[in-house]
């Protein structure tokens, strides 16, 4: 059985301190291994210790530079395939290209099922990602996916912000479920930006549904890209009478003018996790960010022992 092997946990470069926080948690050391790149740019995995017949976990976000971080995993997962290992759950807090998960037009990619085919071949057993775009990735794989979920995390801590009348908003259609059980954790009421995307990180603002006037908003959304939805989103609950407003989200992918706009916004506070590593060109004073690494650990050794993870969540 799986519980009687031994838990080895890697990374790659993506996100380390994320990595040994997981595995302090866990109460073991990260794996040895090491990964150099080429003069040409090609990437180069080692393993530099036993790893056959073990479960192992190799942890790794695809975020900036998603390609190289791409490569990297799959490079990871074939050298432990190739070295024999028990088995290999690629444990991706932040699945990159999730936003690729259907045609939009004529001869479009689905780019999302592609990268979920190169993990699976590469010699993924198991899967395990935080907040997807979306919820139907998860059938892209033929292999299992523990799909775990940042939204207790931040209820937990907006529970301390003590707000006495406020509103949860999902910044679009798309997002009304994750709001939905933001919203009921909080006791607060429900409302929704109507949004359309005439092109990629381009959002116009049609409407809001609900009542936002007199209230302090919360903003949720799986991830923050180049901010333009959620800083236009904070304006317009302003201007329809909103007393403050909070942003939160999983993925601080935070691109190009993300920095700046938020930094400008009525935003009072933006509250993200550790699944994307911030760059100090983008930590600012309006950014808290809280760790799922006892999230992850507490998943990684409960799929260890065969055990359900449902609970994790309640």
């Amino acid at each position: 059985m799986a519980s009687e092997k031994e838990i080895k946990i890697f990374t790659g470069t993506s996100n380390i301190a994320l990595a040994k926080n997981v595995a302090e948690f866990i109460g073991i050391p990260l794996g040895l291994s090491e990964i150099t790149r080429f003069s040409d740019g090609e990437s180069s995995v080692y393993i530099g210790e036993s790893v056959r017949g073990n479960d192992v976990f190799v942890i790794q976000s695809l975020c900036n530079p998603v390609n190289n971080h791409l490569v990297e995993l799959l490079i990871f997962i074939d050298a432990l395939k190739r070295a024999s290992a028990g088995r290999i759950n690629a444990v991706i807090p932040y699945y990159g290209y999730a936003r690729q998960d259907r045609k939009m037009k004529a001869r479009d990619p689905i780019t999302a099922k592609l990268i979920a085919d190169l993990i699976s071949r590469a010699g993924a057993e198991r899967v395990m990602c935080m907040d997807l775009h979306a919820g139907q990735i998860q059938g892209f794989f033929d292999i299992p996916v523990d799909h775990l979920l940042a939204i207790p995390i931040l209820a937990r801590y907006l529970k301390q912000k003590e707000i006495r009348n406020g509103v949860v908003v999902s910044p679009d259609l798309g997002g009304v479920t994750r709001a939905r059980d933001l919203a009921g954790r909080l006791g607060m009421p429900l409302a929704i930006i109507d949004k359309r995307r005439p092109e990629p990180n381009v959002a116009e603002i049609m409407n809001i549904i609900g009542d936002v006037r007199d209230r302090e908003a919360i903003m949720i959304d799986d991830l923050i890209d180049t901010a333009g939805t959620i800083t236009q989103g904070a304006e317009e609950l302003m201007k329809r009478g909103a007393i403050s407003v909070y942003a939160c989200c999983t993925h601080p992918v935070l691109s190009g003018p993300a920095r700046e706009r938020v930094q400008k916004s009525d935003i009072r506070e933006l509250v993200v996790t550790d699944t994307i590593p911030l760059q100090n060109s983008l930590k600012m004073d309006k950014i808290t960010v809280l760790s799922v690494a006892c999230l992850i650990g507490d998943a990684i050794k409960r799929v260890h022992k065969d055990l359900s993870l449902s609970v994790l969540f309640e």
